[in-house]
């Protein structure tokens, strides 16, 4: 019989190898699925969506260097529309990389403001300017695409751009054309084709209004020159500077300083002592202005105006004058008439040409820049704001004053002419050169004014094919007006002008000359053709349009002409009481080919 111990282990044994045998039991029947030792498919989807958004992020913003809105077309259109990925990331990245900064509201197109390192953004036949609407159950045509922009009903519309400029440093200038109805103004740009694809500000920043604003800044020493437009309407006076401050920067680091002086739009700042020890600093700051309102319950407050204003980069730093003169002009689409004006004057002596473009849509930058090639030294300022003559002339003496002892200011229908002297004979070559080195180193003379006469279409009905100073022969029998050639460093620091003439510091003056020294001829009344143009709009400030109802009496008009752009009957005789032909004879004798009688300005031949 076993013993009592050895039963107990017995019966120890036995009940563990139950418990393992239980526990091996439940294992078995807890055991998991193979289905459930993997992700569910949700899972995965989910995985798979996370990635392609950073994925989609990441690809389409390498840099932060600038703003990109993307507008997606509906996914009705994905189904018609045959998907490229390659081919629309180019085009989209080409497109990014333009950044419109600001737009402005003329009266007849909308100008967007922006930076630009792609040269394709140049070329404004590959592009369209978009145009939004919120509208988006109206019918408006099958150039309309609708989308989803920030979680709304959008709707676009392209049309061409009108033309793009290059503008100071790195910038870009975009010009469309005025918004159609329903819609609102531009909001960017982008290329044709891709309806998809659009880069530029959508509505996060105000539309300028033109008649409020600071459009342009410039350094001049130790101070800073804005150009604004709206602080002031009266022609010829000086406004009182203290109700003026000048401010630099945006929003919270904007930095103020008073005014020194502010004529008709130029306002002349106080520089920070920053930026006037360091003068880099403010090369790209935009600047502005504000003024004094009346006192309200005596309080004083200062109202600041919209800027679009930057500093350039390149400073017009003092330095040896290289040219003893030069001509500063502003234009509009005179491409077929700059080349005899230039040639003409540059034998004359002219040295350097400062051209201010304003908003010409012809081929004057093709024809200037090969100006420029054959040695005439003309440089082609981009200024795209209207109306604006006066100021754009007292910019451009900021310019030519390091570099100009004299600058004459006039249009390319105004010819320099020298009458016959019977005990000189005709001018030579350089005689305008030599006319004004007479006066450099004179103490007290700032200005020489010269007559012109006004010339009428002679008795033709087109172009002249030699030119205007061989075409045109008759003219009115008295003078009307004078134009100016002044030294920059007489100027006056409000650097007030009424376009013929400039405001001299104190202790200079202007001396006139004689009509039998010099004359200038004014081809003011030209074939109708060409006059006509002329009722697009005037670029003087204080000038009013040819379609405008006012001072139909004055000089700057036609007389008798009337404000619609109708040709009269016996256009091609008016305007000719005296029939003059002494710079018609000078000219086919002193600059025709000896030869063949060709005139240097003449590409017909």
């Amino acid at each position: 019989m076993d013993s009592p111990e050895p039963r107990r282990k017995l019966k120890t044994f036995k009940l563990r190898d139950d418990v393992i045998s239980e526990h091996h039991r439940k294992l078995k029947t807890v055991k998991l699925s193979p289905l459930r030792q993997f992700p569910t498919v949700r899972s995965v989807f989910y995985f798979f969506c996370f990635f392609l958004f950073f994925f989609i992020i990441f690809r389409r913003h390498p840099t932060t260097s600038f703003q990109r809105v993307v507008e997606l077309s509906r996914f009705s259109k994905l189904s018609t529309y045959k998907f490229d990925s390659d081919r629309v990331l180019s085009k989209f990245n080409e497109l990014t990389q333009f950044k419109i900064e600001s737009r402005v509201s003329f009266p007849d197109h909308i100008l967007l403001i922006g930076t630009a390192i792609d040269a394709a953004v140049r070329n404004s036949n590959q592009f369209e300017c978009v145009y939004r609407s919120n509208f988006s159950n109206l019918d408006l045509g099958d150039d309309v695409i609708k989308g989803v922009n920030d979680g709304g009903d959008d709707v676009t519309k392209g049309m061409n751009v009108l033309s793009v400029d290059e503008y100071g440093d790195n910038r870009l200038l975009v010009r469309c054309a005025l918004p159609p109805v329903n819609f609102s103004a531009p909001v960017g740009i982008r290329r044709r084709g891709l309806t998809g694809l659009t880069v530029g500000l959508g509505d996060d920043k105000p539309l300028n209004t033109w008649e409020n604003l600071a459009y342009e800044a410039v350094l001049d020493g130790n101070t800073a020159v804005v150009f604004v437009k709206g602080i002031s309407h009266r022609q010829g006076k000086e406004s009182d500077p203290r109700q003026f401050r000048c401010h630099f920067g945006l929003g919270e680091y904007m930095i103020t300083s008073r005014a020194i002086t502010a004529a008709q739009e130029v306002v002349r700042c106080a520089l920070p002592r920053s930026m006037v020890m360091r003068p880099e600093k403010a090369c790209g700051v935009r600047a502005t202005v504000s003024f004094r309102m009346p006192r309200v319950h005596g309080r004083v407050n200062h109202v600041l105006v919209p800027s679009v204003a930057k500093i350039p980069g390149s400073v017009f730093s003092p330095k040896v004058k290289q040219h003893e003169l030069c001509v500063c002009t502003m234009l509009w689409n005179q491409a077929h008439s700059i080349r005899e004006w230039i040639t003409y004057h540059s034998w004359l002596g002219v040295e350097k040409w400062f051209v201010y473009d304003n908003n010409s849509d012809d081929e004057i930058k093709t024809v200037i820049e090969d100006l420029d090639f054959e040695g005439y030294n003309v440089s082609r300022h981009v200024w795209p704001w209207i109306k604006t003559q006066e100021a754009g002339f007292s910019h451009c003496a900021i310019r030519a004053q390091s570099e100009c002892n004299w600058v004459s200011f006039m249009d390319v229908d105004e010819f320099y002419y020298f009458p016959y002297n019977p005990v000189s004979g005709f001018p030579a070559q350089g005689s305008l050169r030599t006319l004004v080195s007479n006066f450099t180193t004179s103490s007290s003379i700032g200005e020489i004014r010269t007559s012109c006469h006004s010339f009428g279409p002679s008795g033709l009905t087109s172009r002249p094919k030699q030119g205007v100073t061989v075409g045109y022969t008759c003219r009115l029998q008295s003078p009307e007006r004078h134009k100016s050639i002044i030294r920059p460093d007489a100027l006056d620091m409000n650097l007030m002008n009424v376009v013929h003439h400039f405001h001299l510091r104190k202790g200079f003056t202007f001396i006139d000359l004689p009509q039998n020294t010099a004359i200038i001829n004014h081809y003011k009344y030209q074939v109708w053709e060409v006059f006509r143009a002329k009722f697009y709009r005037r670029v003087a400030t204080y000038v009013a349009d040819w379609k405008d109802n006012q001072n139909e009496g004055s000089r700057d008009r036609a007389p008798g002409l009337g404000t619609e752009p109708i040709e009269p009957p016996d256009w091609r005789l008016q305007f000719c009481e005296v029939w003059d032909t002494g710079l018609r004879d000078f000219v086919l004798a002193n600059l025709g080919d000896v030869t063949s009688g060709v005139l240097p300005w003449d590409r017909s031949m």
